[in-house]
């Protein structure tokens, strides 16, 4: 009988026929949505000889619930997708002149989807614009529901505008003046500037766009949460937390400060902070060695620092110690190493030093670019899987990353790897791990055989692939059925 999934005692309680809800998208959406439901199909068939089955169950958004509905976001949509707790979406158009700014926004917001789950992972014969593509194999855990996405921001020359910058000037005179443009003086002393080198005099109202980018605690903590749990799960190595923290130090700072509180304060015995591994390290390498001359090798400014300074490291140093009984004499290799990486240099050692990074654990902003610059080594976009998780109340829609192409729509062309990975990592999330290992072997062997669509076709041939068949979408999960065999 089909049956909704439920959560039971933090786990999710899944029917041998559960009913998924499904948003087939916009532009390709359907022609992708054709092709992967056969390969998600397949699958549960062939790994549970019938004992299993999907109930697939259409649900609307974007440009067909519009047009049938006359509302892009039905609440029958929301519904479904809160009594079924899991389901799939393909690629979403944004609706264009004010409403929703984004659908996509709009679901994880009201959903509380706070975990936008990325993993990156490459699959050989995939053209890819680095040399060893098969270095990055990581999983983003992007806080979902924060940072400037949450969308608080107000357009310039508003009374919106107008209202905040008043208030940050009356109550904050200090920070209101690193507003550059923020006042009609220095709106008109800029002007003045101008018409010294010929710019003709012109009116200069005050033109500012302000938003604001909030950062909470307890957010970070459940994306924190969830990173190191997955991690421990999945046998990972380490976790990564991602800021620009040496910015902003008290939003991406706090990040980094309570992501670190959450490693020590909820997984105490199975983890290990990269700076406790150095100071471990320091005391095995020399068993004599004093805490000031273990300060001075984690921190060589440490002469330098004021006595109050000094103190913060010496205390550093004597908490790691005390774990010696645990944690020492080598113990902690054993452990998830758990670090923190300021996010412009991470984007350029996920480049370099791709084996450095395992899971990363970041805000909005950050994972949105981080996503997609690892998707770019491993083949593009168009391949890569993504998924919105409450771990907290198993809810979790899974989704196409890229966008709804709208020029080849029902030409049957379109690469519809994105869905499928999608639909297996929602396999593998429902526990059904044997169906979403036979899309992966689908996928390799498909991809291995040189069966693709036509963007990996002309990317394979530039290289002087020879032996390239290209296929059609449908052709493609075609491919990736039989290859499951």
């Amino acid at each position: 009988m089909p049956a909704a999934i439920t959560m039971q005692s933090g786990r999710l309680n899944v029917p041998d026929e559960p009913v998924l809800p499904f948003i087939e998208g916009d532009g390709t959406g359907p022609d992708i949505w054709r092709a992967s439901v056969r390969v998600f199909d397949a699958a549960v068939a062939k790994a549970y000889g019938g004992k299993r089955k999907i109930t697939w169950k259409e649900v609307l958004a974007g440009e067909k619930a519009f047009n049938k509905t006359g509302n892009w976001l039905p609440d029958e949509t929301l519904t479904a997708f809160r009594d079924y707790l899991v389901g799939i979406k393909g690629p979403l158009t944004t609706p264009i002149g004010g409403g929703i700014r984004s659908l996509n926004v709009a679901l994880r917001q009201i959903l509380d989807l706070y975990v936008c789950l990325r993993p990156v992972r490459w699959f050989k014969g995939v053209p890819s614009p680095v040399k060893r593509p098969q270095d990055c194999d990581m999983v983003i855990f992007r806080e979902n529901t924060e940072d400037i996405y949450a969308g608080i921001e107000y357009a310039a020359g508003t009374p919106e505008a107008a209202k905040v910058l008043a208030f940050w000037e009356q109550t904050f005179p200090k920070e209101f003046g690193k507003i550059r443009f923020g006042s009609q003086k220095a709106c008109a002393e800029w002007q003045k500037q101008l018409e010294a080198i010929g710019s003709p005099k012109r009116e200069t109202p005050v033109m500012v766009g302000v938003g604001i980018k909030p950062i909470s605690k307890w957010g970070t903590e459940r994306l924190v949460h969830s990173a190191i749990a997955y991690a421990l799960k999945d046998k990972r190595k380490s976790v990564t937390l991602v800021h620009k923290g040496n910015i902003m130090k008290f939003t991406e700072g706090a990040f980094k400060d309570w992501g670190y509180e959450v490693a020590t304060t909820f997984f105490r015995g199975q983890v290990i902070t990269e700076r406790e591994s150095w100071i471990l390290g320091n005391k095995e390498a020399n068993a004599d060695l004093s805490e000031e001359a273990n300060a001075r090798m984690i921190d060589p400014g440490y002469d330098m620092m004021t006595p109050k300074q000094q103190d913060v490291i010496r205390a550093e140093i004597e908490a790691a110690l005390k774990l010696w009984e645990t944690h020492g004499k080598g113990q902690w290799k054993s452990k998830l190493m758990v670090r923190d990486s300021i996010a412009d240099i991470t984007l350029q050692q996920v480049l370099t030093r791709p084996k450095d990074f395992d899971v990363i654990a970041t805000m909005n902003l950050n994972g949105d670019y981080l996503s997609d610059a690892l998707a770019a080594q491993i083949g593009g976009i168009g391949i890569a899987p993504g998924a919105n998780i409450n771990y907290i109340t198993g809810h979790a829609i899974f989704e196409a990353t890229h966008g709804t192409a709208p020029k080849y729509a029902n030409l049957d062309q379109v690469n519809p790897g994105s869905v499928i990975l999608s639909g297996e990592m929602m396999l593998r999330y429902m526990g059904w791990t044997e169906a979403a290992d036979l899309i992966i072997k689908g996928m390799d062997g498909a991809i291995s055989a040189k069966t693709v669509t036509y963007d990996f076709e002309r990317l394979m041939k530039a290289e002087g692939d020879t032996g390239v068949v290209k296929v059609k979408c449908s052709g493609f999960a075609d491919a990736v059925i039989n290859h499951m065999n």
